[in-house]
């Protein structure tokens, strides 16, 4: 058990690392990328837990040390998604000036949001009393339940669309005509949105500019405008080039000198847009290289003069390898991007597909038979008291569960405000976490069968066992 957690537990923090490192913007603070990554970190530690309780179970060992760490993980992750992350998210949209209205202005939003939850639990709770129902669970069973339930309902729609989606896309990909539609249509649609953006940004720099003259330094406004001034200073610093044009003022753009508050929606809004200009510009870019990759360097036309070429890759962008092994370089770089990337993804395709099949017919079957028909519980069960082999069959499964549920949640994300860009993503974004680990832990467990056994997962995570409600 030791052996695994020796090997995935580092490749996991480092994982978490490099993820967060890749995503974070210029601005973010410290504090949000360590309150991110141990959120992101006690989330995925879940899905490296889960296989070795599930050994542990198999070949009955004592479990302390498993129902220590799974305690640690998913009541961190619990505590962080519902409390922690919440407020520094608050914090970190508001637009206020102090440390203390900032704080305010997120347990605002943050108590009408929870307003609205609790009424809804409320509610469920009036429903139990009234169909008669005995509970005995505590304040925490029943919040653990609600939050389960959750994850199950919400990642159940998630997992569902990857399941089909992730195999199917990789396929496409593989296509170069096809692909080379679907960069050109995420071109002009990236064009668009960076034109938008800027057009906001420009916008948001004259009002702003436009608002400080007409404050003077009498007003007692002045020290807020003062400290927008030095926002408009420190962006024109960092991006000399930017020009803000056609800026247009609308019905109450120049109503932000009113008092504090507006002043601070003000200074939000000059925030908003400039990390949307600076987001859809990179995504802009990264589409315009990846098309430019595909067209400009021309793998199709590499593939069919390989020939001609002595089988080197020939590059628009930039010249041949230089030195002793440029000419086996070249040819290495040609075997990979014209023959073999495009046969591994289609195989990758066949294999994701395969998997999301016998994922599908487990959970048809999931309920209780005289067959069992999960392939992974046959797996599992086969393998024994195997340590290593039976943990990896358990993991790799259970990771590419959790991968279809974050890639749908991701693509919906790009169409709303939770959106992931490489280098640009600010504090708000990144700390939209959904915490599904936990109900899709719960689901893969269901699809096996450990020999009427439950692992300590199973009886913590179990919904009945939690709020422990009965009919009477």
């Amino acid at each position: 058990m030791w052996v695994f957690y020796l090997i995935s537990l580092p490749l996991t923090l480092s994982m978490v690392t490099f993820t967060l490192r890749y995503f974070a913007g210029p601005h973010v603070p410290t504090y949000v990328l360590l309150a991110v990554g141990y959120a992101w970190f006690c989330s995925i530690s879940i899905i490296i837990i889960v296989p070795a309780d599930i050994w542990t179970t198999v070949v009955g060992q004592e479990k302390g040390g498993i129902a220590f760490f799974w305690g640690w993980s998913y009541w961190s992750t619990f505590a962080l998604t519902w409390a922690v992350v919440p407020t520094i998210q608050g914090y970190e949209d508001a637009g206020d000036f102090t440390m203390t209205e900032r704080l305010k202005t997120s347990m605002r939003y943050n108590l009408f949001f929870y307003t609205c939850v609790g009424s809804i639990g409320l509610l469920g709770l009036i429903l139990l009393v009234i169909m008669h129902g005995n509970w005995s669970g505590g304040i925490v069973g029943f919040s653990m339940a609600c939050s389960n339930t959750f994850g199950l309902v919400t990642g159940a729609f998630l997992f569902g669309f990857g399941l089909s989606e992730i195999p199917k896309s990789i396929w496409r990909n593989a296509d170069w005509s096809n692909r080379q539609k679907v960069l050109s249509h995420r071109v002009a649609k990236m064009a668009v949105n960076l034109d938008n953006a800027h057009q906001e940004f420009s916008n948001v720099i004259v009002i702003a500019q436009a608002t400080s003259k007409q404050i003077s330094k009498r007003d007692f406004l002045r020290r807020y405008m003062d400290v927008i001034d030095r926002m408009l200073l420190q962006m024109i610093r960092e991006d000399p080039s930017f020009k803000p044009s056609g800026g247009m003022f609308g019905e109450n753009d120049m109503d932000y000198d009113t008092d504090d508050k507006t002043m601070a929606a003000l200074r939000r809004r000059l925030r908003k847009a400039q990390e949307e200009y600076y987001r859809y510009r990179s995504e802009y870019v990264a589409s315009v290289m990846e098309a430019l990759e595909l067209e400009v360097e021309d793998t199709v036309k590499n593939y069919e003069l390989r020939n001609a070429t002595e089988w080197r890759y020939v590059s628009s962008l930039r010249g041949r390898h230089a030195g002793k092994f440029g000419s086996f370089l070249d040819t290495i770089e040609l075997v990979w991007r014209c023959i073999l990337r495009k046969q591994l993804e289609k195989l990758l395709a066949v294999v994701l597909g395969c998997m999301s099949a016998a994922i599908l017919l487990a959970e048809a079957t999931i309920l209780p038979s005289g067959v069992d028909l999960s392939f992974f519980s046959i797996l599992i069960n086969a393998v024994g008291k195997q340590e290593m082999v039976g943990q990896i069959a358990a993991f790799v499964p259970l990771m590419y569960m959790c991968i279809c549920t974050y890639y749908s949640l991701f693509k919906i994300g790009m169409l709303m405000f939770y959106s992931l860009t490489p280098r640009q993503t600010n504090s708000v974004r990144l700390l939209m976490i959904c915490s599904y680990a936990p109900p899709i832990s719960y689901n893969f467990l269901n699809l096996i069968r450990l020999r009427g056994t439950k692992t300590v997962f199973e009886k913590t995570i179990d919904l009945k066992d939690s709020t422990k409600i009965r009919r009477k």
